[in-house]
């Protein structure tokens, strides 16, 4: 047989063994479609130390020193670096107890209604995998964090998706509080296969923070439907001047339907630590501990230690104006403001969040030419962003990412900046925004 020939033999014969490996071990189907993932993506083009990253919520500011000090000095006690107890460090589960007892009616048991987690995906996952089954419907308002959808589908179930809406505003600033929920658009999405309703305040990415009216509609139809509340409150703390963040656990019969995820990396601006929890009755939290036991097992025990004794600091001193629950609002608040000034100097109109650390904006408005990107099957919003990256060096976050796909051209105009970045100079670190970007 001639070389040649024996070279296309082999090639046909490689590529009919990979193409027969690659249909045996292909995809499990509740991953279908899943693949793509806003953070990879943008995360791997604002790499570049050149690009000033306002796009992921990644603080660069300092975390309390209490915070760093108790890890420093936990870490070298040999015995809290072995395992921990699987569903939650004893320490840190009865710290969170003493915290949040403070706002509930009921008294917390630490061991059998709090589970802490790898971070609030974990919580997210545990509850969706532990308390969602195939065929279930779960409600999700858009626009939501972008990892919800996905979750409900590897559940097998199927997310219903029903929009804030923003309501007409005459001659004053929006703000993330004129985005509201129509009750009757909202009952129409709950029926005999609603199993859940995912809820998110304060909201990432609008920065809405659900008024006690708006959480009462909500618990009234999950009461009337036999509904369960997935409440993502990682945001808690930060909540700025005229807001006020309700727990929808507390409302009348809600205690009993509701899982709520808390976030270390929130409260203490740790992301790093990826630390959650999930707190609510036994009859759900034992379903969640079982998908933990079978999954992560357990969460770093220093890191666990540490956030204990951080909390018990701050818990002893709630009152007190330097407690970082009330610091990081105040100090955020400033940054807003100034991220608004900047964002309304270039003629743009920002939403002003009422909690969380982002903010959106239009930015269609700066008419920018987009027509040599390369995708043109692309969201607007993704296309300015690469765009800005590219020629600006600033990295932002396309809000459509947020969004189902029947939704995404309502909000394809919008991206969103982090402002819980430190102070440059004197000055807030995006007034880059300014001499960078639109000059």
């Amino acid at each position: 047989m001639p070389r040649s020939t024996a070279k296309l033999v082999f090639f046909y014969l490689s590529f009919w063994a990979f193409l027969k490996m690659s249909l045996k071990f292909k995809n499990a189907k509740r991953i279908e479609g899943l693949d793509s993932n806003v953070w990879i993506e943008f995360t791997k083009l604002a790499a570049d130390p050149s690009v000033v990253n306002l796009g992921q919520g990644l603080p660069d500011i300092s975390p309390p020193v209490y915070v760093k000090e108790e890890l420093s000095r936990i870490a070298a006690i040999d015995n809290l670096n072995q395992y921990t107890r699987g569903f939650g460090h004893p320490s840190l589960v009865k710290a969170l107890s003493c915290l949040y007892e403070k706002f509930y009616q009921n008294q917390i048991n630490p061991y059998e209604e709090i589970l802490v987690t790898v971070g609030a995906y974990g919580s997210l996952f545990n509850a969706i995998q532990g308390l969602i089954d195939e065929g279930d419907e779960v409600i999700v308002i858009v626009p939501f964090y972008d990892c919800y959808e996905p979750m409900v589908r590897m559940a097998g179930a199927t997310p219903v998706f029903v929009p804030l809406r923003c309501k007409p505003v005459d001659g004053k600033k929006c703000s993330s509080s004129d985005w509201t929920l129509d009750p009757q658009e909202l009952a129409s999405k709950f029926n005999s296969k609603t199993k859940a309703i995912i809820l998110n305040t304060p909201h990432n990415p609008l920065g809405k923070v659900y008024t006690k009216e708006e959480l009462q509609v909500i618990a009234d139809l999950c009461i009337k439907y036999d509904t369960l509340c997935i409440s993502d409150e990682v945001y808690e703390w930060l909540v700025y001047t005229g807001n006020k963040h309700f727990k929808i656990a507390t409302f009348p019969g809600m205690w009993e339907r509701t899982i709520t995820i808390g976030s270390a990396g929130k409260t203490f601006s740790v992301t790093g630590w990826k630390l959650g929890w999930s707190i609510g009755p036994k009859h759900l939290i034992k379903h969640l501990q079982t998908v933990q036991q079978n999954t992560v097992y357990t969460c770093a025990t220093p890191l666990q230690e540490a956030l204990a004794q951080a909390l018990w600091i701050d818990i002893k001193r709630m009152d007190d104006p330097e407690c970082y629950f009330n610091s990081l609002p105040k100090e955020l608040e400033v940054k807003r403001d100034r991220m608004v000034h900047l964002l309304e100097s270039v003629g743009l109109k920002p939403i002003v969040p009422d909690g969380g650390y982002f903010i959106i904006a239009d930015v269609s408005l700066l008419d920018v030419d987009l027509f040599d990107m390369k995708d043109s099957n692309e969201p607007y919003d993704y296309k300015f962003v690469k765009w800005m990256i590219k020629n600006k060096k600033l990295s932002a976050i396309p809000v459509s990412a947020f969004c189902n796909a029947e939704t995404k051209l309502q909000f394809e105009k919008f991206v969103r900046f982090c402002f819980i970045k430190e102070l440059v100079d004197k000055d807030f670190k995006a007034d880059i925004i300014n001499v960078k970007i639109w000059s």
